[in-house]
């Protein structure tokens, strides 16, 4: 390492969503410390100001997405285009391949792995969901479905959920090659934002590998108390509000619990939802006010600390970074006990409710409502998910697996 590390991030994406902003901040954290980086991408456009290399196309990925709907095979299709980033990875040559999301429509798994097997380089790869270790599906909690556990078959959700195999259930055949592809390789670090996530590893096909956890760290000095006047020209001076934050109000984000409280809830509350699409908004419960997605952290910012309460019924989620949004800005969080959603919140910072249990999300509400506020426990709870020290112990990782490489 004359010139320094070289770390390869490979993702669906770059810049954009949550992992995709991971990537670009683990390149930034290597570049602080004089080493370099590489986002690898298959989808959409990166970001300005970093290395980057796109191999997929819009060609490619609706091809894929065919295959997937078609076959039920997602991540066994885009062969050439995957030829093209081993290329890549050949011509950049990284002390270390880090992995994040290999699904969405954009590799073939088989022709990566066999690759990585005899590739000689140590592989971290960061799971965000469940799609490794099951034959179809990303998230199984929302219906408590365990046969990832010994082998995937007669798939509940194949047409219902991402990757969405809309004509056949091939989630027997999926888990065989997944496990046959995703074992074996030699130098593997599986990392995990969530205690909960590292625990299902153990459990699956993948545990053969060891696992870290590190948390998902967010920028305090773009989520921070903040006031410029947003109750004020929304008019809401003298209400509680209610905030809930998503990229896409999917069923198992929740979004039925908010309409049910809404008409329970008494006029001194006002429930906010951010992430809503123009459908959604079109049929908007009347006691609900409806926002749009918006990318400015700024944005959220100010409407984080401008809620007195961050909800979140999550019903199957990894380990949330909207809850430690909120935390930043001051703001306590109410969960459902789902997942690692729990990991972030204690009884200094919020309310852990059973999950689906309306009754108890009501008596939470109402027990913070009457409750000191909790700003100053949330702000230092925050201080523990600093993005920079999370990426700092990536860092580490890297420069660990490479000092067992060369012993």
């Amino acid at each position: 390492m004359e010139n320094g590390l070289k770390v390869m991030q490979i993702n669906t994406v770059c810049g954009s969503g949550s992992v995709g902003r991971i990537t670009v901040d683990l390149i930034q954290a290597l570049e602080t410390e004089g080493d370099t980086g590489l986002a690898a991408f298959g989808r959409r456009e990166g970001p300005l100001g970093i290395s980057t290399y796109k191999f997929g196309t819009n060609l490619d990925m609706g091809i894929h997405v065919l295959h997937t709907f078609f076959r039920g095979e997602h991540g066994f299709a885009s062969k050439k285009q995957t030829g093209h980033l081993l290329q890549k990875i050949e011509e950049y040559n990284p002390d270390i391949i880090h992995l994040h999301n290999i699904h969405g429509f954009y590799l073939d798994v088989e022709q990566l792995f066999a690759y990585l097997k005899k590739s000689g380089r140590p592989v971290v790869w960061t799971l965000h969901d469940c799609w490794s270790f099951t034959g179809h599906c990303a998230h199984f909690d929302y219906i408590g479905c365990m046969k990832w556990k010994t082998g995937c078959e007669s798939c509940p959700q194949y047409k219902s959920v991402y990757p969405y195999a809309l004509f056949k259930d091939n989630s027997k055949e999926n888990y065989r090659r997944k496990k046959a592809a995703f074992t074996g390789v030699p130098q593997l670090t599986i990392v995990t934002p969530s205690q909960w996530l590292s625990l299902l590893v153990k459990e699956s096909y993948l545990k053969e590998y060891p696992v870290r956890v590190i948390p998902n760290g967010i920028a305090l000095n773009k989520f921070h108390p903040v006031d410029k006047g947003l109750r004020k020209r929304l008019g809401m001076e003298k209400k509680f509000i209610l905030l809930g934050v998503a990229g896409m109000w999917e069923e198992h984000k929740g979004y039925a619990y908010f309409e049910t409280i809404a008409d329970r809830l008494d006029d001194s509350c006002q429930i906010i939802l951010i992430g809503l699409s123009r459908q959604k908004l079109r049929k908007l419960h009347p006691k609900i006010y409806g926002v749009m997605r918006t990318n400015s952290m700024e944005e959220l910012a100010e409407y984080y600390s401008m809620a007195d309460v961050y909800v979140n019924p999550t019903l199957e989620d990894t380990f949330p970074t909207t809850n430690l949004e909120a935390l930043a800005c001051g703001t306590p969080v109410i969960t459902f006990a789902t997942g690692g959603s729990v990991e972030s919140v204690d009884e200094a910072t919020g309310k852990i409710v059973p999950k689906g249990d309306t009754e108890k999300l009501l008596q939470a509400v109402r027990e913070l409502q009457g409750e000191p506020s909790k700003e100053m426990a949330c702000l230092k709870k925050a201080e523990g998910y600093n993005k920079d020290d999370r990426f700092r112990e990536y860092l580490r990782l890297y420069r660990e697996l490479l000092e067992e490489t060369d012993a």
